[in-house]
């Protein structure tokens, strides 16, 4: 028997190097592994129709799964399904493929905990809108390892507290790779190490369901604690990574990030971040264009910060948002840091509905109450302590066939409006974040055309005038290439 890097045998597992900078490829690249079953494993039979899920059925927790070469089916039935129980591990073989044909909604469901899963090729299911093929009901502690899920409707793989994915292959879903989601909201400790998240979206969900911001490589809800690392996210049709609405205390670090249609990173109404040592090459190239072709002049980002930053209140392992160490080369723009005027809990603009921020309580965000202290603050997702430093943005706008609005980075807001009972109309917010909320930009490498957007979409300046007053930005940066420091 080969061992394979994984927690159930002690092997290291491999990174592969990708152009001598960064994580490289998983998919079909994994390691040869379990040719030949592990002592007390039960081997299941690719020949026979649905014996995956009857020896899963039969057996006690705990129970090691081998399963041949060859191609492993569920039945006829959309809901044929593999139930595992505490502690199952699943082996693939070299070359065991588990296939729903099209016809299976999903391939390992229900709640059971420290599931693992190592080896296999998961593919043809026809998950639902939202919903997963891996880990559908998002159980604790599963470790998926090894393994590559393809080429499936919905979302590959779902999540649960605990989880790992490690040295996997998520590729060309039809709406995520991964959808880090809980019912109740009790996903922490999510580590992601070592994978390849590649050409998800394939089904268009943003055009399909235009505004539902519901696509990407990987998507996150509330997820409590991520260490997101050595990862290689590319190609995919939106966004690369998406935390959407209170999530806190991410690290997202060396990992690459390629070639994906939209924001690289996109972090939402969230909390709490480190973002370091990364690579950005290529990115939100297809959006970009897009707005410029409609002369739309919101910047577009690479990173985009959407009401969300540091808040002390919230325990992690860092206060801020902590922008260090990454390089920028060819993608559409830089950073962007943004808050909507008019979203805030309980506002008809805030589109995670039923949601609050983690400092207030719903019922104290509503006319009578809001516009008092400590819900006038409270009450709003905040793009604040955001610190960007020792960064390099290297920029050749011909190279990414870019004759407006491009090379940007932004700190801003909108002109508040809505709703008729919002303490946050006019320049309130605008003033906030751009003078009043510790978002700092320092130490920094330009090379390249950019711009800075500052204040609204209505202001935008030169390296000079990002430097004086009264924005006092990008202190002891180089913006011909050298090195920042005073």
């Amino acid at each position: 028997m080969v061992a394979a890097c994984s927690l159930l045998i002690a092997v290291a597992c491999p990174v592969l190097a990708h152009a001598a900078d960064g994580p490289g490829p998983v998919c079909d690249h994994q390691p040869t592994a379990y040719e030949e079953p592990p002592p007390g494993a039960v081997s299941v039979e690719p020949g026979v129709d649905s014996d995956l899920s009857a020896k899963t059925a039969a057996r006690p927790a705990g129970t090691t799964f081998w399963l041949r070469p060859g191609t492993h089916t569920l039945g006829n039935d959309e809901y044929g399904q593999v139930v595992p129980k505490d502690g199952d591990v699943y082996l693939g073989a070299p070359g065991a493929i588990l296939d729903g044909r099209g016809v299976n909604r999903a391939a390992f469901t229900q709640q059971a905990s420290k599931v693992e899963i190592h080896g296999l090729t998961i593919r043809g299911f026809a998950a639902l809108q939202d919903q997963g093929v891996v880990n559908h009901d998002s159980g604790n502690g599963w470790l998926i390892e090894n393994t590559t899920i393809e080429d499936n409707a919905g979302a590959g793989l779902m999540a649960g507290a605990g989880q790992v994915v490690r040295h996997s292959c998520l590729r060309n879903n039809g709406q995520y790779g991964l959808n880090a989601y809980q019912a109740g909201d009790g996903i922490t400790g999510l580590v992601l190490e070592g994978n390849e998240i590649t050409g998800n979206n394939t089904g268009d969900w943003e055009t399909k369901v235009p505004g539902c911001g519901c696509s990407g490589g990987a998507k996150f809800w509330a997820v409590n604690g991520a260490d997101i690392h050595g990862n290689w996210v590319h190609g995919n049709h939106g966004a690369g990574l998406w935390a959407d609405t209170n999530n806190n205390d991410f690290l997202v670090e060396d990992n690459l990030f390629e070639s994906n249609d939209s924001e690289a990173l996109f972090y939402e109404t969230s909390y709490n971040l480190v973002l370091r040592g990364n690579t950005f090459r290529g990115n939100s190239l297809v959006q970009g264009r897009t707005f410029a072709a409609r002369g739309d002049n919101f910047p577009v980002a690479t990173v985009y910060l959407s009401e969300s930053g540091g808040e002390p209140r919230v325990p992690a392992r860092t206060s801020a948002v902590d922008i260090t160490g990454n390089t920028f080369e060819n993608n559409w723009a830089g950073i962007t840091l943004w808050e909507n005027a008019d979203r805030f809990c309980n506002s008809p603009a805030n589109t995670s509905s039923g949601y609050c921020t983690k400092t207030a309580p719903k019922s104290s965000c509503a006319a009578g109450t809001i516009e008092k202290h400590p819900a006038y603050d409270d009450c709003r997702w905040k793009t604040q302590r955001v610190e960007v430093h020792g960064n390099t943005f290297r920029l050749d706008a011909g190279k990414i066939g870019c004759t407006s609005l491009c090379g940007r980075m932004a700190l801003l807001s909108n002109y508040g409006t809505f709703p008729d009972w919002s303490p946050y109309k006019g320049t309130v917010v605008e003033e906030a974040i751009t003078f009043g909320q510790g978002n700092r930009w320092h130490d920094n490498s330009y090379t390249g055309p950019w711009t800075f957007v500052v204040h609204d979409t209505s202001k935008t300046v030169d390296p000079a005038g990002w430097q004086a007053k009264p924005y006092s930005q990008d202190e002891c940066s180089s913006f011909t290439g050298g090195t920042a420091g005073c």
